[in-house]
């Protein structure tokens, strides 16, 4: 991990495939530190896992990974990052924007960012002084 706020966790990960795995386990240890349901842990570490792995497909450089969750009375770092939701993301040193493609039924790949669009409660994309961030929020329950 290369940060901690209490309510933000970020790392960064070489471009290789064992940093798929890494990725997933360290966003699932800090939600489950965070005492977050399971249900939101499991769905955004597939998420990650699917940004992570396009990141991997299209850029040759180092991938950052970021969580950061409302703080509890509404009020603090996350709140305004995170807009009451657990917000994540996933960036890389690509500036091009990721294309949302249809898949069809026997392609192989093309589905991430449906994967994201249809599951999380809103997501996009945002250009970094070096290279491009994906982020999606998912619905904490309560």
């Amino acid at each position: 991990m290369t940060e901690t706020e209490g309510d933000c966790a970020a790392w960064s990960f070489p471009a290789r495939p064992g940093s798929v795995r890494s990725a997933r386990h360290a966003v699932r240890d800090a939600l489950h530190s965070w005492g977050l349901d399971a249900a939101v842990g499991d769905l955004a570490v597939l998420l990650v896992s699917e940004l992570v792995t396009n990141a991997l497909c299209y850029a040759a450089g180092p991938i950052g990974v970021r969580v950061v969750r409302p703080h509890p009375d509404g009020d603090g770092p996350g709140t305004a990052a995170a807009g009451r939701g657990l917000r994540v993301e996933v960036s890389d040193p690509l500036p091009e924007p990721p294309t949302e493609r249809t898949a069809g039924p026997d392609d192989e790949g093309g589905r991430g960012l449906q994967l994201v669009a249809c599951s999380a409660r809103r997501w996009g994309t945002r250009r970094g002084k070096s290279g491009k961030t994906v982020w999606f929020e998912l619905a904490l329950p309560g």
